[in-house]
């Protein structure tokens, strides 16, 4: 990878900031392919790619989001938002779903930041009642399960790098 390439995708990553609030302008589908794409490149153990992704822009569910959802006053002013599942079928190693699903999350954000958009990660399992209202809400089957919700806009709000960085949190061959 040239080097320009790796200073852009580090540059995306320390820039990333949650977005709460967005403008009214739809996503083009080739977009939103391409935030898919980048979250199905996620590692996941054994390559078991346990996801499964619900993209939902019909305004009418984003609109009931925040009634099964106590921190998702944004979603209905979202254009679409992309639900990241993990397919209980498809976790052959137990138990990693979780990592390898947050992992496809990140990936989201990430893309989304370097494609111009704005987007926050709404925590959903292991919030038992998040889980069965989204899973209601979007139909999901029981072998389903709703990790997070990311709702995805042009964003109508700029913020600044955070700069988390903690040198005392670093820590070197041993506690």
């Amino acid at each position: 990878m040239p080097a320009g390439d790796a200073f852009s995708a580090v540059e995306a990553l320390l820039g990333r900031r949650s977005i709460r609030s967005y403008e009214q302008r739809p996503i083009p589908e080739e977009l939103v392919q391409r935030l898919l794409e980048a979250a199905m490149s996620a590692p996941s153990a054994g390559n078991q790619q346990p996801w499964q992704f619900v993209v939902v822009n019909d305004r009418r569910l984003l609109e009931r989001v925040p009634s099964v959802h106590p921190y998702a006053d944004m979603v209905p002013s979202a254009p679409l938002a992309v639900m990241v599942c993990g397919d209980l079928t498809l976790d052959t190693h137990t138990g990693y779903w979780v990592q390898d699903c947050s992992a496809a999350t990140e990936n989201l954000l990430v893309a989304a930041y370097a494609l111009g958009l704005g987007a926050v990660w709404l925590g959903c399992y292991p919030r038992e009642e998040r889980v069965v209202g989204l899973r209601s809400l979007l139909g999901l089957p029981e072998h389903i399960v709703p990790l997070a919700l990311v709702p995805i806009g042009y964003p109508a709000e700029t913020k600044p790098p955070a700069g988390r960085f903690q040198p005392s949190r670093v820590h070197w061959n041993g506690w």
